[in-house]
């Protein structure tokens, strides 16, 4: 009888055979392991499998099992016969791998995969070895870049990435001195950081490449739902939801993989603590030195503390975000003309049709670009002679935008309110509150019929009753019905058109105050309409033909100097459309203000931060342009370099004040 079937034996406490053999078997007593021991060597114990005692391919028992080795009298009997001892060898070990299947089947889901991949690793060490290798390898190239990955697209280069970064030495060293329970909750909250501080460095390379500004944490999250948006109206649905589930699949596999990878690196360095100690050790040390004496590699430091930089910054701008509402609430308190008389309001433009245009994008380095200022400048210098010709004088200088490659109802809002309007904290807060703007001015005054032509506009757009206008002409009211080109709903040249059918060339009517929104100019310029005749404009069918000319934004998008020339040309088919229309149907009652709103993407301006547009007064009437004589801006179009350079938020009160009785 086997001694495993005695009730009252003892567990021996000695290190079994199995675990001192390196086999995967049950722990065996040593009385027994010694006469097995001893009926091997008398040639009349049963035949070691093979493999045995090699940890390889020798299968592991089931649980719960009694399979191990007989008491030393069934060896002695059953060594009286080699060959049966063999086949019963080898019989116990088909039932032990028939058993293993039928443990790794019936086992809880979590715990089979584990068996199998344990399996897996038994039967193949070298491929193991090699998967589990390259595993950390690639954890630690991924911590390496989560860590030194700079958070504009333009500073990425190859010694970026060979930088000694402070933090990674510092959490090295603290999970090290850390207690097993501890280093391990450290080591899950260090890598979901990390991938959430990655994240938010991918967020800020889109803004720079599209506003050329970092994401801010507390203001920005409106302009999420607006790129969205822009999505849908430029890519179509299908292209809007495919790029939102690649963008989040992208988020959450960062943040689950430096959380990983963080943990995998941290079992690493407990497992070699001595290396990993003179490794953090020997780069600390290195980064010292290096901060000490300033060492480079080209013009990119050797030690860097990027990422403490990088997030006390957010802080920072964290907390400036909170403290904004109070300065601007502070700020718009103050109006100069707030308690003036209507009857005393813009009394040197009475009798007048006013247009404040908006030409989108329409940015300085449409006129300062070497590549661009040929054809432009060729396009205003014709502009300013065919005006001329017919009686029009102008007058150009610059302003500075809140905001540049996108964000132009910020830049609208600071133009009319005279509030330097640089977030959408600030544009909720103006556009709920009674602040007066320019627009409301001209209402207020009961002289002018005040409309706004606004084709971008494509939805319910409550804010717009703020600007105090009478009637608003969205793109489902100007009566197009050709194609979209890309983001933009309506041609320049028939919104143009539409306004002088829908209000300016009507008879028996008050002076009108309009704004308006061209928006052929918007990214991404591709495919663009061009200029036809007026008379064939009709109700815009027209320009699907136009359309299928244009170009695919898909392909323009793959060369940066292609956007510029489609960029370009945008801003020449809004320039012609607006001054061929003052040609057209202006006379000596009309005075035209058209301005940029904001420079284009950084892929146009090619890393110039410059936020200047240029902005210009046209008349006919010469009393309009002499009570702006002052103000030293160039005649014509085009404005000089050197012409004024003022913040939008000023214009406001200098207009209202030039156009005033004191003007």
């Amino acid at each position: 009888m086997s001694l495993f079937a005695r009730p009252h034996q003892q567990p021996d406490t000695t290190e079994d055979v199995a675990d001192r053999r390196g086999g995967g078997g049950v722990a065996v007593p040593q009385g027994e392991a010694d006469a097995a021991h001893h009926a091997t060597r008398t040639g009349t114990g049963t035949r070691e499998p093979e493999g045995a005692g090699r940890g390889g391919d020798a299968p592991a028992a089931e649980p719960g099992k009694d399979d191990t080795a007989p008491p030393p009298a069934e060896a002695a009997a059953a060594g009286s016969s080699g060959t049966a001892a063999a086949a019963a060898a080898d019989a116990a070990d088909a039932a032990s791998a028939v058993d293993e299947a039928s443990a790794v089947d019936s086992a809880p889901p979590g715990r089979s995969g584990r068996s199998r991949r344990a399996a897996w690793r038994r039967r193949h060490p070298r491929a193991a070895r090699g998967v589990s290798v390259a595993t950390t390898v690639l954890a630690g190239a991924l911590v390496v870049f989560a860590l030194l990955v700079p958070n504009r697209i333009e500073r990425i280069e190859f010694a970026s990435f060979v930088r000694i970064p402070a933090e990674g030495v510092l959490l090295a060293g603290l999970l090290l001195g850390l207690p097993p329970r501890p280093r391990r909750i450290t080591a899950v909250a260090a890598g979901a950081f990390l991938g959430l501080v990655t994240i938010l460095k991918f967020v800020d390379m889109g803004f720079y490449q599209v506003l050329a500004r970092p994401f801010d944490l507390v203001l920005d999250w409106i302009l999420i739902e607006h790129a969205t948006d822009f999505l849908r109206e430029t890519f179509g649905r299908t292209g809007q939801v495919l790029a939102v589930i690649g963008v989040l699949v992208l988020f959450v596999a960062v943040l689950v993989l430096t959380t990983l990878a963080v943990v995998r690196l941290t079992n690493l360095m407990v497992r070699h603590r001595p290396v990993a100690t003179r490794t953090t050790l020997i780069l600390g040390t290195a980064w010292i030195t290096c901060m000490t004496l300033g060492v480079q590699l080209g013009t990119v430091p050797i030690a860097t503390k990027g990422n403490a930089e990088f997030i006390g910054n957010r802080v920072e701008q964290v907390r400036a975000g909170l403290a904004d509402a109070r300065v601007f609430e502070k700020q718009a308190a103050v109006d100069a003309f707030a308690q003036t008389p209507p009857d005393q309001l813009l009394t040197g433009l009475r009798g007048k049709d006013v247009l404040f245009t908006f030409i989108e994008s329409y940015g300085r380095v449409a006129i300062d670009d070497p590549a661009m200022a040929e054809q432009t400048d060729a396009v205003l210098d014709e502009g300013t002679g065919r005006l001329k010709a017919a009686g029009f004088e102008s007058r150009s200088g610059w302003l500075r935008s809140p905001v540049t490659g996108a964000g132009s109802w910020l830049a609208h809002s600071t133009f009319l309110s005279g509030l330097w309007i640089k977030n959408q904290q600030r544009y909720r807060s103006l556009t709920t509150s009674d602040r007066m703007t320019l627009t409301k001015y001209f209402g207020r005054t009961g002289a002018w019929r005040t409309v706004g032509i606004v084709p971008g506009v494509r939805r319910a757009w409550p804010e717009g009753e703020f600007f105090g206008l009478d009637h608003i002409y969205d793109s489902e009211h100007l009566g197009y019905h050709g194609p979209y080109f890309s983001w933009t709903p309506v041609p320049d040249q028939f919104s143009m058109e539409a306004f002088q059918r829908l209000e300016h060339g009507r008879k028996d009517r008050q002076p009108i105050m309009a704004e308006i929104i061209l928006a052929s100019s918007h990214n991404p310029w591709s495919p663009l309409a061009r200029m036809i005749d007026w008379e064939d404009l009709g109700d815009g069918s027209v320009f699907h033909r136009i359309k299928k000319e244009g170009t695919d934004p898909a392909e323009v998008w793959k060369d940066p100097e292609k956007v510029r020339a489609e960029y370009r040309k945008a801003i020449e088919y809004s320039i012609r459309s607006l001054t061929e229309w003052m040609e057209r149907y202006g006379d000596e009652d009309t005075v035209l203000v058209f301005l940029g709103d904001h420079q284009p993407v950084p892929t146009v301006t090619a890393g110039d931060t410059g936020k200047d547009v240029p902005v210009t007064i046209v008349a006919h009437d010469p009393k309009v342009l002499d009570r702006v004589a002052g103000w030293g801006w160039t005649d014509g179009l085009k404005p000089a370099a050197d012409a004024p350079r003022w913040g939008m938020d000023k214009f406001r009160d200098r207009f209202m004040t030039a156009y005033g009785p004191q003007g």
